[in-house]
């Protein structure tokens, strides 16, 4: 589960923080060493172990580093999570990056984690989106994996999402279909965006693999979700949120993608302490 690009993003966050040296760090003599404990603040989900643990190692890897949580886990306010021994020096100029990486992740896993539990009961799957930021795309995505949620795609690349303004571009729904199947690697899906009813019927005639259904009221995605019968799975997007995903949920579609997940993120207060 771990994205391959763990290693790479951890150098740039160290290289942006570092620059050519920490001349803070240098005030403490090289052979010093301490102690020290990260703590959570409030409660949440942990996530970024992993990016914690890649941190510090980038700049020794002598520093010990003992979790006291599993990563996925929920932590309470004041509780420790981990423990760190080692060179003064580097786990000081590492303390920043690390708590980055594991505030940001915590924070998106604990609100996925949240819009997961309210799906409890139904058969629909959460969704992330594309709405990450920019040079965190794996990492927040492995935070949506870890709160319980699914990966819609990771990229442009690795599946066709034909949306209002693709469809505008290639002159309407049956049209921008024909071209996808025409230019679509083998066993690529194929998804199109709808926004009502009609449009629905349209994309159904075409042959799309997929449909996302934007912003329709709740009384459409019955509709909809009758009319498809299983045919093919459905998508429910358009201000989607801890408020009304249960509800949505309820009239039967297979997925609902929440924007949210990964945009309006509160991070998780944790806090790096010497003993």
């Amino acid at each position: 589960m771990i994205p391959a690009d763990l290693s790479r993003t951890v150098q740039h966050a160290l290289s942006e923080d570092m620059g050519s040296g920490d001349l803070t760090a240098a005030l403490i003599p090289a052979a010093n060493r301490l102690s020290a404990r990260i703590i959570s603040r409030e409660k949440g989900v942990l996530c970024g172990q992993a990016y914690a643990e890649a941190t510090f190692a980038a700049l020794s890897p002598t520093i010990r580093i003992t979790w006291q949580v599993a990563e996925g886990a929920h932590v309470a306010p004041d509780q420790v999570l981990c423990t760190l021994e080692g060179p003064a020096r580097a786990v000081l100029s590492g303390e920043r990056t690390a708590l980055n990486f594991l505030q940001t992740l915590s924070g998106t896993a604990t609100q996925v984690r949240a819009c997961a539990n309210a799906l409890s009961g139904h058969k629909t799957r959460l969704l992330d989106t594309r709405k990450t930021i920019p040079g965190l795309r794996q990492a927040q995505k492995y935070a949506v994996r870890i709160g319980g949620g699914h990966n819609h795609r990771l990229g442009l690349y690795d599946g066709i999402l034909i949306k209002e303004n693709h469809i505008a571009a290639c002159g309407g729904i049956t049209a921008a279909l024909t071209a996808a199947w025409q230019i679509a690697p083998a066993l690529t899906r194929i998804e199109i965006e709808v926004e009502n009813l009609s449009q629905l019927e349209e994309a159904l005639s075409a042959g799309a693999d997929m449909i996302l259904l934007d912003n329709f009221s709740l009384e459409d995605l019955r509709h909809a979700v009758q009319r498809v019968a299983g045919r093919l799975p459905l998508e429910a997007s358009g201000n989607m949120g801890l408020h009304n995903i249960a509800e949505v949920a309820a009239t039967g579609v297979d997925f609902i993608s929440v924007g949210s997940l990964t945009r309006h993120l509160h991070s998780l207060d944790l806090s790096l302490r010497y003993l």
